[in-house]
């Protein structure tokens, strides 16, 4: 048992925080289901304190020492610019940070941006991603329905996350650049690794994470058949039982994908 727990931040809200809650339950971690109206709570037979933090906040807690480790998306590791170690990519809460713009903008290509206005909750990214392309423009931070900023006459175009492309086609938008992909990611204070003790519990919270992270993307087939059937195959055509099988395996994957 450690002196002191570990502190682990998970988003309070949003995309991420109902698939962190349930990857702890398969873990083995049952977080208290009051959590909603606590900030954190400990996890029983275990070292963990678990903190309900803003996800956009989770980076520099964890660069800050003020959390040992975090869950947050890779997308807002990138924007803080957070000094830390990112241990796992976990899967779940992916998305496409995008350049995007009404279906009738003039707007065709990037170098179109010139001296535009933009709109986006990613202000630094949005910076350094035009930096790169020597693009001009006006970057005007928002935090919430960025998608009507081109309709109120705030920005002629938006850098947005997107999770389908659904919201976009519903606002009458067209995406014209994927400039970031993300998912969501488990990441480590520097110091906390550091720590021989603390360092020991995190290795072995990581193994069990990634044991459910692998299993998911396994899937385990039987097939029953008498041997005088086997033997009715000809072996030239044993091949093709053994590709219809792995076609099989590729479907089975591609569903199990689809459902978590």
């Amino acid at each position: 048992m450690l002196k002191n727990k570990l502190k682990f931040a998970i988003p309070n809200k949003g995309r991420l925080s109902a698939s962190t809650l349930e990857l702890f339950e398969l873990i083995g971690f049952k977080i208290d289901d009051g959590h909603k109206r606590l900030l954190s709570v400990d996890v029983a037979k275990s070292d963990l304190k678990i903190f309900y933090i803003n996800a956009a906040d989770i980076p520099e807690y964890v660069q800050d020492g003020i959390v040992d480790l975090g869950i947050t998306g890779y997308d807002l590791v990138k924007e803080k610019g957070a000094k830390i170690k990112i241990l796992k990519e976990l899967n779940y809460g992916e998305g496409e940070l995008v350049i995007a713009v009404p279906n009738n903008s003039k707007i065709k290509k990037i170098r179109d941006l010139q001296n535009k206005k933009i709109a986006t909750p990613y202000p630094n990214l949005a910076r350094n991603f035009l930096r790169d392309y020597k693009i001009n423009a006006d970057i005007i931070e928002m935090k919430g329905a960025v998608e009507n900023a081109p309709f109120l006459g705030l920005s002629e175009a938006i850098i947005d996350l997107s999770s389908t492309g659904e919201t976009l086609v519903i606002n009458n938008l067209k995406e014209i650049k994927n400039i970031l992909e993300t998912t969501a990611v488990l990441i480590a204070n520097h110091n906390s690794l550091k720590s021989k003790a603390k360092s020991s519990y995190i290795k072995t919270l990581l193994l069990r994470i990634e044991s459910i992270t692998t299993a998911k993307k396994e899937c385990y087939i039987m097939m029953n058949a008498s041997e005088n059937i086997l033997e009715k195959i000809p072996e030239d055509r044993q091949i093709l039982v053994l590709d219809a099988l792995k076609d099989v395996i590729k479907a089975l994957r591609r569903w199990s994908e689809t459902i978590g």
